[in-house]
This record gives structure tokens, C-alpha cells and sequence, in this order.
């Protein structure tokens, strides 16, 4: 019986409307930027997975990591213990986020990092005695599914029934060249007339809003304004770490550093669910206290896994290595090219790069999960590439591993998809 019948008997998959839904792709095998189905056929990766496996899947520096940790450490709880994995990727992490970040919190996914980042964004104005009770984000961002990154979250698409249960969210337009000046207008409001504790965004480009880029200079200049108002900044990194932006992170593009990061996804390289959230000494000094219900009282189980860590230290070792310097400048360059190419092409609204991320607007309506989307990733995916257009946007988002010809093959598809639209 093929995985597909079987994992219908049972199983429950995200962001799927199971009763329209076409059956899901049995895969069995995954290497570099290739997986293989149950029969036998072979897609290229190109969205590395929702951006995780961005060393390419089944690296053997990461599997050898993973490996040997769990024969010397699988698991101990992190209350009360510590460990040499987590230890070491504390010390890695320093090494390469920006200067002003000094402590580590561990979690398990992207949400629970920036579930992590808002609460205690919200603790440390009330271990202050300074209640407050605002968000501030950006438009259309998205942060994840648990209740306060969906808060943050500005898409109708997922926040639909939870609206009346969120946290109060004021969201801001995205800086753009011609729009900095009514942005921060907007801020000075939010700021007179609410009791602001956060302002969290996702740096440079928005990841399921549809690759949406904004103004490095703009996102400066509402972080140097909101930190003068002390409202804690938060980076969130999930989608953007890594060196998918041309840098290490996309922070690293800016003036003024936030004082609370996110990161997963690539964190691991996609071996193993794990997330941070870190933050300056400030911020940490902020709940030491001799009361202990000043501390943060919050845990996941799998804090720290010291799998997950073993990666993480591999995947930092693979980020900056030439090779992978070498794939990134090529995999950026080659992004250039192909958007020049199409740039004029009848069907095409507009189309942007930064880094390893290229995304093209179609000009064509579509619903975000409607028939013709769904038509379109069918196409692509008889065609041997995965790649999942976001309503009208589709993005390419390679492993830094994919070769010239792979990339070549999902520039072509895109071109012979064009043709059909």
C-alpha cells in the first residue's frame, strides 16, 4: 500500500483543507537538493524545504554531528542541567550574531522562540512595575502559529477564527522609499497613545507575505525610535538567518541592532527542530531579582536537545566555510541574471532578489490557497521541481548545495509555467 493511503487512514497535515486536497507525495529519500517519492521520482528542493535544509539534506558533516552526539548524550532535561553541546553553540552563536546579544534561550520551533521573545518583552516592562499591554508589527507579517506569534502575525488567511482571542497588535505599512515619512508618523502615534511594549518585525524581507522586501534605512530609523521610547525590539530571523539575505543575518545590514533575536529553521539546517531566542545583558539583568517570580518561568521540554545543538554547531562550521561562500555569491548572482531575463515578461507583475531569495509577482489574480495556485505548484511538481507559490508570488529559496544545473532546471520551469499562464 503507497504512504499516501496510508497517511490518509490517520494523519492530519498543516495547511490543508483535507477534504479538496490532492493526496501528499510519499517521500522517501532525500540528498543534497534532490528527494525522491516512493516511486522512484526526483524533485529538486527549491525552497529547501521551508528554508531549512539550506547545507543541502543528508550532509554528512551533520549527520556525523548528530551521530556521534547520540551515542555519547541523547537528552537531559535543560532545568537544572547543562551540557556541552549547548554550551559550545552558545559560544558559536556569539561568535557570529550581532555584538550587542549576550544570552541564550533555548525552545523548539519558531513560534515558541517568538512566543518566548513577546513574553518576556511584556515581563521585563512588568518586573519594571511598568505594565504594558502593545504590540507594535508590521502589515502582513508572519510570525508563526501559537497564540502570541499569531498576535503579531498580520494574515487574515491563518489569525481568521483566533481574532477576537489575540493580544492587542497595532501594525505599521512596511518602509519603503516613498513612505518612510508617513511610517514613522504612524509610530509617533502608536507610541503617544499606547503602552508600547515590543516592536517585532521580520528584518528586510517577509517571508509568507510573499518575499516582501522593505528599506533597511526605514527599518533603522523605527528601531532607533522605538528603542529611544524603550520598547524592546525583536528580530525575527526564522525565515532570514543564515546567510539567505547575503549576510550572516539580515541585522547585519543594519545600524541599529534589535534587542531580542529569533532564530530556527536553518539553525539546525532542517536535522532536528530546535530554536533561540537571545537577547542583550540588559534584557536578561532585567529579570534578576531575589523575588523568583521575577524569573521567567518558561520551559519547553526539549530545550536544548542536545541533537538539535550538535547540528546547529555543524551548520555554523558550513555557513561560512568557502565552499558555502562561494554557492551563496553564486546562487545570488545567478538570481540577477534570471530576474533580468523575465523582468518584462508579460506575466510577470514584478520580480526581486536579496541574497539567495528570488521571488516573482505574477500578474495574474490568485487566491494564497485557491485552484490556480494549486495548479500551478502541480505543475511544477510534475515537473520534478517543489517549489510553493505563495497566492501569486513564487519564490525560489535554494539549498546553498544545489548545482548550476538544478537551478538551471527550476529557471526553465518557471519560464515554460509562464508560458502557460
Amino acid at each position: 500500500m503507497k504512504l499516501s493511503d496510508r497517511d490518509k487512514a490517520h494523519i492530519w497535515h498543516p495547511l490543508t483543507q483535507h477534504k479538496t486536497a490532492l493526496p501528499p507525495i510519499g517521500i522517501v529519500k532525500a540528498k543534497g537538493a534532490l528527494l525522491w517519492d516512493e516511486a522512484g521520482n526526483e524533485y529538486i528542493d527549491g525552497i529547501a524545504s521551508w528554508y531549512t535544509a539550506m547545507y543541502g539534506h543528508s550532509h554528512p558533516q551533520l549527520v556525523d554531528a548528530v551521530t556521534t552526539q547520540m551515542k555519547e548524550l541523547d537528552f537531559v532535561m535543560f532545568s537544572g542541567f547543562t551540557h556541552e553541546p549547548a554550551v559550545q553553540l552558545s559560544e558559536k552563536l556569539m561568535e557570529i550574531l550581532p555584538g550587542n546579544q549576550q544570552k541564550i534561550f533555548f525552545n523548539d520551533n519558531g513560534s515558541t522562540a517568538v512566543e518566548a521573545a513577546i513574553k518576556m518583552a511584556l515581563q521585563y516592562h512588568h518586573n519594571a512595575g511598568d505594565k504594558r499591554d502593545t504590540l507594535i508589527a508590521f502589515e502582513n507579517g508572519f510570525h508563526g502559529d501559537t497564540f502570541g506569534a499569531m498576535s503579531a502575525s498580520g494574515l487574515s488567511s491563518y489569525n481568521g477564527p483566533f481574532e477576537d482571542f489575540l493580544l492587542k497588535v497595532i501594525r505599521l505599512p512596511t518602509p519603503q522609499a516613498d513612505n518612510l515619512d508617513e511610517v514613522l508618523q504612524k509610530l509617533e502615534t502608536t507610541l503617544t497613545q499606547n503602552s508600547c511594549a515590543a516592536f517585532i518585525f521580520e528584518p528586510l524581507a517577509q517571508g509568507a507575505a510573499g518575499m516582501k522586501f522593505h528599506s533597511a534605512e526605514g527599518l533603522d530609523a523605527i528601531i532607533k525610535r522605538c528603542q529611544e521610547a524603550e520598547v524592546l525590539c525583536i528580530a525575527d530571523e526564522i525565515m532570514t538567518g543564515f546567510g539567505k539575505t547575503g549576510t550572516n543575518f539580515a541585522c547585519d545590514q543594519l545600524q541599529h541592532k534589535p534587542d531580542m533575536m529569533c532564530l530556527s529553521k536553518a539553525l539546525t539546517a532542517g536535522m532536528f527542530p530546535l530554536s533561540i531566542t537571545s537577547c542583550t545583558q540588559k534584557v536578561f539583568d532585567s529579570f534578576l531579582s531575589e523575588d523568583v517570580h521575577k524569573g521567567f518561568f518558561h520551559a519547553h521540554t526539549f530545550s536544548a536537545h542536545p541533537l538539535g545543538c550538535a547540528a546547529a554547531i555543524a551548520g555554523i562550521a558550513l555557513l561560512n566555510s568557502a565552499e558555502i561562500l562561494e554557492q551563496r555569491k553564486h546562487i545570488a548572482n545567478s538570481h540577477k541574471q534570471f530576474a533580468e531575463k523575465i523582468a518584462n515578461h508579460s506575466k510577470i507583475k514584478q520580480v526581486r532578489c536579496k541574497g539567495v531569495i528570488l521571488a516573482l509577482d505574477l500578474n495574474v489574480e490568485m487566491e494564497r490557497y485557491g485552484n490556480l495556485r494549486d495548479e500551478l505548484y502541480q505543475f511544477f511538481m510534475e515537473r520534478g521541481v517543489a517549489l510553493r507559490p505563495l497566492g501569486n508570488t513564487v519564490y525560489v529559496l535554494p539549498p546553498y548545495v544545489i548545482t548550476e544545473k538544478q537551478l538551471q532546471k527550476v529557471y526553465d520551469t518557471i519560464e515554460e509555467a509562464l508560458a502557460t499562464l
